[in-house]
């Protein structure tokens, strides 16, 4: 008995199955050729260019220097902000307050006598300070945005974070006094932002 497929009906199977299978070897290829590689090298780098890895939770704070982000860096008074903030963390490390009064307004600097600034910062050490952003303010003066760690006794922590290891970011007024940089007073009612290591 004759067959009564239509002929192209036999012919229609293989051409579909043939269009499908270049279909999906095309865009195998072309994954592969357009495809970025990238190495585990390459991937690492990728994640450590955004951020700075943090200490592990015994080699807290970190670093005591200074360091500057590209935008900071970019800056034209990038080097004596650095310096003035390089100062002021050496300072408070240091336990050292003679040279801390050097590094701030002197409005600011008489408002905490020695003898109140010892106690302000007896078990404090500071570490991992970045300058996120140098920005101009007001009347010719400067506002840099930093980020640093900050360990001390639980007792010495602020009342609404009691903790021995800080995360801190805010905003340092910076004043053009006796012809150098020096850190201002805070405005009343500055919240910096602060967490737990």
């Amino acid at each position: 008995m004759p067959s009564t497929t239509h002929p192209t009906r036999r012919w229609l199977v293989p051409v579909l199955v043939a269009v499908v299978a270049f279909t999906l070897g095309g865009g195998l290829v072309a994954r592969e050729l357009y495809q970025e590689p990238q190495s585990a090298s390459d991937a690492a780098a990728a994640q450590t260019s955004t951020a700075p890895a943090s200490p592990q939770p015994e080699e807290q704070p970190g670093s005591s220097r200074v360091q500057m982000a590209p935008d900071a860096a970019a800056h034209p008074e990038a080097g004596p902000v650095r310096g003035v903030l390089q100062n002021y963390f050496d300072a408070i490390n240091e336990r050292d307050y003679d040279r801390w009064v050097t590094t701030v307004v002197s409005d600011r600097a008489a408002v905490q006598p020695e003898d109140v600034w010892r106690a302000n910062y007896r078990s404090t050490r500071d570490g991992s300070i970045r300058v996120y952003r140098i920005d101009p303010a007001p009347e010719g003066q400067l506002t840099a945005l930093v980020g640093f760690t900050s360990v001390q006794s639980a007792a010495d922590a602020p009342d609404d974070l009691a903790s021995d290891c800080i995360r801190w970011r805010l905003a340092f007024p910076l004043t053009d006094e006796e012809g150098e940089w020096r850190i201002g007073t805070v405005p009343p009612g500055t919240v910096p932002e602060q967490s737990r290591c």
